[in-house]
């Protein structure tokens, strides 16, 4: 629908004035010749008047002009004619060069919205992504949290059992501090008490030297014996003890070192239950030892004093004898030199 700004008879009487110059009438050229107007308005007008002039292409000229002025005009009327066909299809190319241009401007934008769809989804499936990383993120920060907390409350459980290992530690050093005190003590009261008794025995025994200096001499060859027996057997206590105390300082380390390799691997709670076990075991090892060279040392003393006893007895039943056989000496030297006469 043409607008009523612009007439076909102002695009007609445009055409006539660029004619009249010479100039091959388009729709450019008579829109500079109105000043104003759409191309569209201007088109349709400018179409209607070459359709008027297609039709009136087979008019004759009127009657009575001079034939020059016919010939004139219709030279000028084919010029026109074949300028304006020029015109029209150089409007034609340029129509269809917009056109295409405007087709693959369309098809450029389709493209585009077609890309644009493609990214809006797959920004839409990176969201998605990124929304379910967030949750198993979420999800791992928990699961570690819950994590940290355990293992919080492993490694405390585990200075608490350390704290508990060192008290028994020292416990234990001090027990057995108090049962090496303890038995230094019996120790040298054994040894007080045998240095004693042999005080005794040498005081008792020398009133009769003279007369038993034979037995004397093989009782003494026989408790040198028995005490090189015995010094023996208290070197052999002494080297059991020595051992036992070697073992108590290696039991020491040992605790001293697994203290330290708790304090650095105090998440790994199953090798320390283990290597408890394992000190506990040793400890319990060496109470038992300790327990039984005890035991041995107090079977040795026992076996010492019943074989001192058992030596006494016999010593004191060699002198009652030898004492008897003094006594009756006289009477049998009577008796012989009775029987001389």
């Amino acid at each position: 629908m043409a607008r009523s700004g612009i007439q076909y008879s102002d695009v007609q009487q445009a055409v006539d004035t660029l004619l009249s110059r010479g100039d091959t009438p388009s729709v450019q050229r008579i829109r500079e010749v109105l000043g104003t107007g759409s191309f569209t308005t201007i088109s349709e007008h400018f179409r209607q008047w070459r359709a008027e002039r297609e039709q009136n292409r087979d008019v004759p000229p009127p009657q009575g002009l001079p034939t020059s002025v016919v010939n004139i005009a219709t030279e000028l009327w084919k010029e026109a004619l074949e300028a304006a066909h020029q015109a029209l299809l150089h409007y034609r190319e340029e129509a269809d060069r917009q056109v295409e241009a405007a087709q693959r401007e369309a098809s450029d934008a389709d493209l585009r919205a077609a890309n644009a769809e493609q990214r809006e989804s797959a920004l839409a499936e990176h969201l998605r992504h990124t929304e379910s990383r967030v949750e198993a993120l979420n999800r791992d920060l928990a699961a570690s949290q819950a994590d940290e907390a355990y293992w919080r409350a492993q490694a405390n459980d585990a200075q608490d059992t350390i704290r508990q290992l060192q008290q028994t530690h020292e416990r234990t050093q001090q027990h057995l501090a108090e049962q090496q005190e303890s038995h230094a003590e019996a120790l040298a009261q054994r040894q007080a008490e045998w240095e004693q008794r042999l005080a005794q025995e040498v005081q008792r025994h020398e009133a009769a030297e003279d007369r038993l200096m034979g037995l004397l001499d093989s009782a003494r060859q026989e408790r040198a014996q028995e005490e090189s027996a015995y010094q023996q057997r208290l070197k052999q206590a002494e080297k059991r003890n020595e051992t036992l105390v070697n073992n108590v300082k290696t039991l020491e380390q040992s605790l001293h070192q697994y203290q330290l390799e708790a304090s650095q691997q105090q998440q790994a709670q199953q090798q320390l239950e283990t290597r408890m076990e394992a000190l506990q075991q040793r400890y319990e090892e060496v109470t038992e030892k300790l327990d039984s060279a005890e035991s041995a040392l107090a079977h040795q003393t026992h076996q010492h004093q019943a074989r001192e006893q058992a030596w006494q007895e016999q010593l004191w039943s060699r002198m009652e004898t030898m004492q008897r056989q003094l006594s009756d000496l006289p009477t049998s030297l009577a008796r012989h030199q009775d029987d001389e006469r």
